[in-house]
């Protein structure tokens, strides 16, 4: 009897967002995952402990756990979660280097493996990371995303509703720039039940709504202490991981990489695109108030200084 391969994403780094992310893509049932990392046994136990689950949850798509990329062969997704977290004392550079060689040789073994993938980056700094992976798997610019926008603009939604004590299912947020400090929420294209926030919330709650967001990810570290956010990142992957899998073309935030649009020339910055089963299908060009473009200038050029001080 013959019968179809099943589609299969590869998530590489078995850490708290790559298992995470693996978990609710086989809860969902959305594909087949192999959970790829360096440290021998990890990754298989991971898997095992979630194969365990299955016959409680009810899902039967398989997960397996390797540190062989032969393994991910046939890949339609690679996840790209691998990377280091930031030590004491570490400086951004030293990280953007030492996280720039792991994802350059990952997604290089990968790639090798997977040829026809669509490569979704969440290593940070997330839009240097975007650079690398490109770099490395020589794919065109509609398959290599960053994921940041629908994590840094769940943030957003959950903090509006959470102010207006409403259902998250009703606030769209939209959110443009870099991952972090630099990026560029646009109240005015914000809504709930279609409604602008800017008419239901004064422009200083706005504001400190906003920075709330921009430092969502450190105030999740400030709190845990050791380690990072990893539920709502996952969760976010697995948004776009879906779009692309089942063709939704969800108009969604992320990083893609700009060729002139938004006057951004040869960068990775977060930008609402449509997403389906060939990647970035299309690149949404909204147009902006002088400070919002100045907004997101600021924003290019932060990304740009950290993409000038990558290892050649």
């Amino acid at each position: 009897m013959h019968h179809t391969p099943r589609r299969r994403v590869t998530v590489i780094g078995a850490g708290n967002v790559g298992s995470t992310t693996a978990q609710r893509i086989i809860e969902t049932g959305l594909a087949d995952v192999v959970l790829v990392d360096i440290v021998e046994g990890m990754p298989q136990g991971k898997a095992l402990d979630l194969a365990e689950a299955a016959p409680v949850v009810g899902y039967d798509v398989r997960v397996s756990g390797t540190n062989d990329y032969a393994d991910t062969a046939g890949s339609k997704i690679i996840v790209v979660t691998s990377g280091l977290a930031r030590q004491p004392g570490m400086s951004r550079d030293d990280l953007v280097a030492k996280n720039a060689g792991i994802v350059a040789s990952v997604v290089k073994q990968a790639v090798a493996v997977s040829p026809e993938a669509i490569i979704i980056v969440v290593t940070n700094p997330l839009d240097a990371m975007c650079h690398v992976a490109m770099r490395a798997s020589g794919f065109g610019r509609d398959r290599v995303i960053g994921m940041a926008g629908v994590l840094d603009s769940a943030r957003f939604r959950h903090f509006i509703a959470d102010e207006l004590n409403v259902s998250v299912r009703d606030v769209r947020a939209f959110v443009l720039g870099g991952h972090g400090d630099t990026m560029v929420p646009l109240p005015r294209h914000s809504t709930v039940g279609g409604v602008p926030i800017t008419e239901l919330l004064p422009a200083e709650r706005i504001a400190q709504i906003i920075d709330r967001t921009r430092n969502g990810g450190a105030e999740v570290v400030a709190l845990l202490k050791t380690g990072s956010a990893f539920y709502a990142p996952a969760a976010a992957v697995v948004e776009m991981v879906e779009a692309v899998l089942l063709d939704r073309r969800r108009i969604l935030p992320c990083a893609a990489y700009l060729e002139g649009e938004y006057g951004i020339d040869g960068l990775f910055v977060g930008v609402p695109v449509i997403l389906g089963n060939g990647g970035v299908e299309k690149i949404i060009e909204i147009s902006l108030t002088d400070d919002e473009k100045a907004q997101l200038a600021h924003s290019a050029a932060a990304v740009r200084e950290l993409v000038e001080s990558l290892p050649a």
